[in-house]
């Protein structure tokens, strides 16, 4: 191995290990998704009477909260398989912290479903009684192979380095070595097992792609398949899965700033890279901003009573800052700042990823709630509660914990493994 090489995977190899910082911090979100638990054990013996879920808005920041982490899962199939398989070759050092990523939020999708239950122990009965008729059942299933195909395809890759860590690390605990030892699976780096990894990599990432489209298109479903006001469109689909690429990217890159300045990474998570992430995050967003325009100017032309009163509360009612603070803000001001190459480096982008992120959440808020408050029926002789929807305090906890949840998992991937694969580096380095 060259003096060049040898730097590279020392210096990848570095940030492995559990000291001072990575203790401190996993205590401070262990402290919160501690209390999280306790909001939900209320919810859990007192009912979901304890929340803002009423007979009209049955719906709420759970679900919000659903559709955003299956939405931002998808960036694992947008960079390893989408990029990967068309040879864009600067995507490649990107692909682990992706994939990392996605499957934190895809595991995570179905503890999020559980929160919205007000009988979880009811939750084995749509393996034992589901229906095929019934769209939440595809959804549990696409959800379920979206996880396995996504723990695969972050493991085969890793193996090499898995080895890496086995026969370089030998200053950790003997109980990590051993975990070392056990997944790289005899690795000795022969031609043969290196073509076992690449033929079951790239099976993977073809398989990948129809599913990572159908987790969202199947999720978009749920809603469509509806006549309310907001949700009764054919393009939802497409849209959904647009979006979640916006979310998914807008991940990718604030995982890229953190891990860049607390690892020390800057050498190989570089401007470059920054840029040109930036200029993916643009065209996919530009996608996004058609499906928005679409999604309100037909029903905006045809202007049914219903969708006339769902659309008055988005444009100029209740929800109208909301709405266009997600629109501006979310979206077309961060387009037009990245069109500008000084935006598209590395703090700038951070920021701007920051708001996209969050508007990518507010906005699956307004898919969700504005929609269950404009029912065919009007609402009569009910409490102002059940009129108006307001997350509650133990609500927004337990909406919190698997934001927690995910941070926790990555954390622990990024400091059990390395961030970026070593071989990618080495080539994109090389080249």
């Amino acid at each position: 191995m060259s003096v060049a090489n040898e730097k590279i995977v020392s210096d990848l190899l570095k940030p492995i290990g559990y000291g001072k910082g990575f203790l401190i911090w996993m205590s401070f979100l262990t402290a919160i998704l501690i209390a999280c638990l306790y909001a939900y054990s209320i919810q859990l013996r007192e009912g979901l009477g304890v929340t803002g879920l009423r007979d009209y808005v049955s719906w709420g920041i759970y679900i919000a909260n659903f559709v955003f982490f299956v939405a931002t899962s998808l960036i694992g199939m947008l960079i390893s398989a989408v990029l990967g398989l068309t040879n864009i070759k600067w995507a490649s050092p990107l692909a682990r912290i992706a994939e990392i990523i996605s499957l934190a939020f895809a595991a995570v999708a179905g503890l999020v479903i559980i929160s919205d239950m007000g009988r979880p122990d009811r939750f084995l009965y749509l393996f034992f009684y589901g229906r095929i008729q019934s769209p939440i059942i595809w959804d549990v299933t696409v959800v379920t192979t979206y996880v396995v195909i996504s723990i695969l395809l972050l493991y085969l890759p890793m193996i090499p380095d898995i080895a890496l860590c086995r026969d370089r690390l030998t200053h950790l605990p003997k109980w990590q070595r051993k975990i070392y030892e056990i997944l790289s699976v005899n690795w000795q780096n022969t031609p043969e097992q290196q073509h076992i990894i690449r033929q079951g990599v790239k099976t993977l990432l073809i398989l990948i792609i129809p599913v990572a489209l159908a987790i969202h298109t199947v999720t978009s479903w749920l809603f469509a398949v509806t006549h309310r006001p907001g949700w009764d469109s054919t393009i939802f689909g497409p849209y959904f899965v647009t979006g979640a690429f916006v979310s998914g990217t807008a991940a990718v890159i604030i995982a890229m700033y953190v891990f860049r300045r607390i690892y020390h990474l800057e050498q190989y998570i570089t401007a470059e890279l920054f840029d040109k992430i930036g200029k993916l995050l643009v065209l996919v967003s530009l996608v996004y901003l058609y499906f928005n325009i679409n999604e309100y100017l037909v029903p905006v032309y045809k202007l049914k009573h219903a969708d006339a009163a769902h659309l008055h509360e988005l444009f100029q009612g209740r929800f109208a800052i909301l709405y266009w603070s997600v629109q501006i803000g979310g979206l077309l001001i961060p387009i037009i700042l990245l069109l500008f190459k000084p935006m598209r480096r590395p703090l700038p982008l951070f920021i701007v990823a920051i708001f996209v992120i969050v508007g990518a959440w507010f906005k699956r808020y307004l898919i969700v709630i504005p929609t269950m408050q404009h029912p065919f029926l009007p609402i009569q002789n009910v409490p102002i509660e059940y009129q108006i929807y307001k997350p509650t305090l133990i609500e927004i906890a337990i909406t919190v914990a698997p934001i927690i949840l995910v941070l926790m998992i990555i954390t622990i991937l990024s400091k059990t493994f390395p961030i970026l694969p070593i071989q990618e580096v080495e080539n994109h380095e090389n080249n």
